[in-house]
C-alpha cells in the first residue's frame, strides 16, 4: 500500500497554512512527479474528488443516451436531457474500490465538483445541460447514506460548504454564475429564492471551474481549464489552472497555471475534472483524475520556496 508523508487540511490552522503556501507558488514552480497508480475499476466520466482519512471520494457520470444539440433553444435548453446514472466512488491510496452509491432524480444524472466539510461530502446532481436544473446531496462518509437536501433551477456543477459563515457555495455551467446559499442548521434557508438574488457573475473566464474544496476564512480552491483553438482549423488546446476564490466577492485571489498533461493519444490537462490538495513535507501535494473509464490517481508535490 502506498504511503504519502502529508499533514492533513481539516483545522483552520491548517487550512490557513495551505492557503499561504499555494500563494507561494506560480507557473515558475516546480511539479514533481510522485505516483501515477491505476484506478482499479470503471471510473466513466470523472467530476469531482475529496479525502477523508485514507479514503479517496470520486463522483463520475455514466452515459448510457448521449444528449444532442437543438436547432434552437427550446425553454432555454439547447439539447435534450440525455440518459445516464450518477455515481459516487470510495476508494483506497491504491486505487481498489471500497464502496460505489448510485445518485440521479430524472433528467438529473450528472454529478459535479464535491466537498467534504468534516461531516457530510456535499455532491450536486444536475442535468446534463446548462440552465437545467439540480438537486444537491449531502452523503455521509461512512455509511454512504445519501440525502436530497434542496433542489434548483440551475445547473450546479460544483459545490463546497463554507462553515465559518453558514453557507454553501456552488457553481453553475462552465462556472460562469457563482451561487451562494444561506444555512441554518442542516436547512437551507433560501432554497427557493430568485436565482438571480443569490448569484453574482464570475469575472475571472479564462479557465471554468470543474472541482472546488473549502479552504478556510470563506475562500474555496478550485481546478479547471478550458479549450482554446489558435483558429478555426487548429487542434485544441487545453490550459488548466488552480485558482483561489474569495467566498464573499466571488473574485480570484490568486491563480496559477498548470501545464501538465497525461501521455498517451488523448493527451488531457491534469486539471480536467478530480482533484484534491493538502500540504506536504515538499510544501504542497495535489491529487488528480482527469481520465475516463480507465484512469490514474496522479500525485504531484509542489515545492514551495
Amino acid at each position: 500500500m502506498l504511503t504519502f508523508a502529508v499533514l492533513f487540511t481539516g483545522s483552520a490552522g491548517a487550512q490557513a497554512d495551505l492557503v499561504e503556501r499555494f500563494r507561494s507558488i506560480d507557473r515558475g514552480s516546480s511539479w514533481q512527479l510522485v505516483s501515477a497508480e491505476i484506478v482499479n475499476f470503471q471510473t466513466f466520466h470523472t467530476q469531482g474528488m475529496t479525502r477523508v482519512g485514507d479514503a479517496f471520494f470520486m463522483s463520475s457520470v455514466e452515459i448510457v443516451v448521449r444528449t444532442e444539440r437543438y436547432p434552437e433553444l427550446r425553454d432555454g435548453l439547447d439539447r435534450t436531457a440525455g440518459e445516464g446514472m450518477g455515481h459516487l466512488f470510495k476508494f483506497d491510496l491504491d486505487g481498489n474500490l471500497l464502496a460505489s452509491i448510485t445518485l440521479a432524480e430524472g433528467d438529473m444524472y450528472h454529478p459535479g465538483g464535491i466537498d467534504y466539510d468534516d461531516r457530510y461530502i456535499w455532491v450536486p446532481v444536475a442535468e446534463y445541460r446548462p440552465n437545467s436544473a439540480s438537486v444537491i446531496y449531502r452523503v455521509d462518509p461512512d455509511t454512504m447514506e445519501a440525502t436530497a437536501v434542496f433542489r434548483f433551477p440551475d445547473h450546479i456543477g460544483g459545490i463546497v460548504h463554507n462553515p465559518d459563515d453558514g453557507t454553501l457555495h456552488g457553481v453553475s455551467w462552465g462556472s460562469r454564475r457563482l451561487y451562494t446559499w444561506d444555512l441554518d442548521g442542516d436547512i437551507v434557508v433560501n432554497a427557493d429564492a430568485d436565482p438571480e438574488s443569490l448569484r453574482t457573475l464570475n469575472t475571472q473566464h479564462y479557465i471554468d471551474y470543474q472541482d472546488c474544496q473549502y479552504v478556510g476564512d470563506a475562500r474555496m480552491l478550485c481546478s479547471g481549464l478550458t479549450n482554446y483553438r489558435m483558429d478555426a482549423e487548429s487542434p485544441v488546446f487545453p490550459l488548466g489552472g488552480l485558482e483561489l476564490v474569495d467566498l464573499r466577492s466571488g473574485l480570484p485571489i490568486h491563480q496559477v497555471p498548470v501545464r501538465l498533461y497525461t501521455q498517451g493519444e488523448n493527451r488531457r490537462v491534469l486539471t480536467q475534472n478530480p482533484f484534491f490538495v493538502e500540504t506536504s513535507d515538499a510544501g504542497l501535494r495535489v491529487y488528480f483524475v482527469p481520465e475516463d473509464d480507465t484512469s490514474h490517481l496522479f500525485v504531484y508535490d509542489v515545492e514551495v520556496r
